[in-house]
C-alpha cells in the first residue's frame, strides 16, 4: 500500500510535463486538442525572431553567471572548509539558495537602485551568479568531504606554496564537483524567471520572460515546443551533473 501514494506523487509531478511534451507535437493550432503528430511548431519557434533574441540573451546570461558562480562558489567552499570554519558563515553562504526568489529579487533590485546601476543583461548575470553561487558552494563542499587532505599537507611539506598546492592538488580532486556545480548553475540560470523579471532592463528579455509574455495571451503549441526544448536541456544538464558527482565519489573511494 505504501507504493500507491509514491506513484500518485510521481503522477502528480510529471503528468503535466508529459502532457506539455505530447501537445508540443500537435499538428493543430489548439493547445488542448490533439489533432495529429507534427514537428511544425518546433520549426515555428526556431524562426521566431523574438524567441531567437531571447535565447541569445538567456545563453549570454547563463554562461556568464555560470563562470562567475563557479569561480566564486568554489573559492567560497574551499575557504569555509579549509580555512574559516564557522556555522554562522556557512548559514550566510547558503542563504541565497534558501531565500525565496521573490525576496532575493526585490533585495537585488533595491541594491541596484541604491548604487545606481543601469538594469540590463549584466545586472541579470550578476543576480544569477549570486543566486547560483550558493548551490555551487554546496556541491563543491560535498566533494571536499571526499578529498584527501593529507595530499595537500604532503604538497606543502615538499615545498609547494599555497597557490601551487591548490592548482596541482586541490583542484583536480574537486574537478567532478566543480563541473557538476557549473552544470547546476547553468540550468538554474537558464530556467530562472523571477530574479530576471525584477533585475532586467526594459529593452531586453530573457527566454523565460518571452515565454511568460506569450502565455499571457493564451497557451500556444509554439510555447509548448519551446518549453519542451528547455526541459530537455535542463534534464540533460542535471543528469550529467549527478553522474559526474557519482563518478567523483567513486574515484575518491578508490
Amino acid at each position: 500500500m505504501l507504493r500507491v501514494p509514491f506513484w500518485l506523487t510521481y503522477v502528480f509531478l510529471y503528468l503535466p510535463i508529459a502532457v506539455l511534451v505530447w501537445m508540443s507535437f500537435n499538428s493543430g493550432d489548439s493547445p488542448y486538442v490533439f489533432e495529429g503528430f507534427s514537428l511544425k511548431w518546433y520549426g515555428e519557434f526556431l524562426t521566431n525572431e523574438r524567441i531567437a533574441e531571447g535565447l541569445v540573451n538567456t545563453l549570454f546570461v547563463a554562461v556568464g553567471s555560470t563562470v562567475l558562480a563557479t569561480v566564486l562558489g568554489t573559492l567560497l567552499a574551499v575557504g569555509l572548509a579549509r580555512h574559516t570554519r564557522s556555522k554562522v558563515l556557512d548559514a550566510v553562504a547558503l542563504m541565497p539558495a534558501i531565500l525565496p526568489d521573490l525576496v532575493l529579487a526585490i533585495g537585488l533590485l533595491a541594491f541596484y537602485a541604491l548604487v545606481q546601476v543601469t538594469l540590463g543583461l549584466w545586472s541579470v548575470m550578476l543576480s544569477h551568479a549570486v543566486f547560483s553561487m550558493a548551490f555551487v558552494a554546496a556541491v563543491v563542499r560535498t566533494r571536499l568531504t571526499h578529498a584527501d587532505p593529507s595530499l595537500e599537507e604532503a604538497s606543502r611539506d615538499l615545498g609547494a606554496g599555497a597557490v601551487r598546492t591548490f592548482v596541482k592538488i586541490t583542484l583536480p580532486q574537486l574537478a567532478p564537483g566543480i563541473v557538476a556545480g557549473a552544470l547546476l548553475a547553468f540550468t538554474l540560470s537558464l530556467d530562472e524567471f523571477v530574479i530576471a523579471f525584477f533585475t532586467i532592463g526594459p529593452t531586453e528579455q530573457t527566454l523565460p520572460i518571452v515565454i511568460y509574455s506569450m502565455l499571457r495571451f493564451g497557451v500556444k503549441p509554439e510555447a509548448n515546443a519551446l518549453a519542451t526544448v528547455l526541459l530537455l536541456i535542463s534534464f540533460t544538464a542535471v543528469i550529467a551533473g549527478q553522474r559526474l558527482t557519482k563518478i567523483g565519489e567513486r574515484g575518491a573511494h578508490d
